[in-house]
């Protein structure tokens, strides 16, 4: 947050210089550019293709969690049926038994989800990778000094004389 403060105060600074050195010019040269890079990224034609693979992964994880959870049930089930007749040995036996496999399908669930997480970040960085490169691109075509991420209402107001919505013109680009 305060990169974004220093950064924006520098780009007013700057307006503010570019304003007064160029008071005979009737336009003003954008200076920032700005999108929303979650719209942007999910408008990159791979982006689709990413998440029908994480989708993927995502049910196989839910079909073999249902597969542990009905096989926990199964015992569990067996467990109460039979154990009024389990001598005390037994019993003891399959409640531990019950206890460690209920904990290894805690410890899956929360593994699985880690698991999730870090695919999807390792599947998203070559098209943040891209992004950022076309972002870069259109920048310097554009002789912006800075593209600014409008995602979470990080900007309100942007003055469209000093700066100049880029997220079309990155879309086209990664079209291509």
């Amino acid at each position: 947050m305060k990169r974004l403060l220093l950064s924006l105060a520098l780009l007013l600074s700057l307006s503010a210089f570019a304003q007064e050195d160029s008071t005979s010019l009737q336009t003003v040269q954008p200076i920032f550019g700005y999108l929303s890079y979650s719209q942007t990224l999910q408008a990159m034609p791979d982006y689709a293709i990413v998440q029908q693979k994480m989708a993927d992964l995502r049910a196989a994880y839910e079909t073999e969690l249902k597969r542990v959870e009905e096989e926990f049930n199964k015992k569990y089930e067996a467990f109460l049926d039979g154990q009024r007749d389990f001598p005390r040995t037994i019993l003891l036996k399959r409640q531990t038994e019950l206890q460690q496999l209920m904990q290894q399908n805690l410890e899956f669930k929360a593994q699985g989800q880690a698991d999730l997480q870090k695919a999807e970040e390792e599947a998203m960085m070559p098209l943040r990778a891209k992004l950022n490169e076309a972002l870069a691109v259109i920048a310097r075509e554009h002789g912006l000094a800075i593209v600014i991420n409008t995602d979470a209402n990080a900007c309100p107001f942007i003055d469209p004389m000093l700066g100049v919505d880029v997220q079309q013109t990155v879309v086209s680009l990664l079209s291509k």
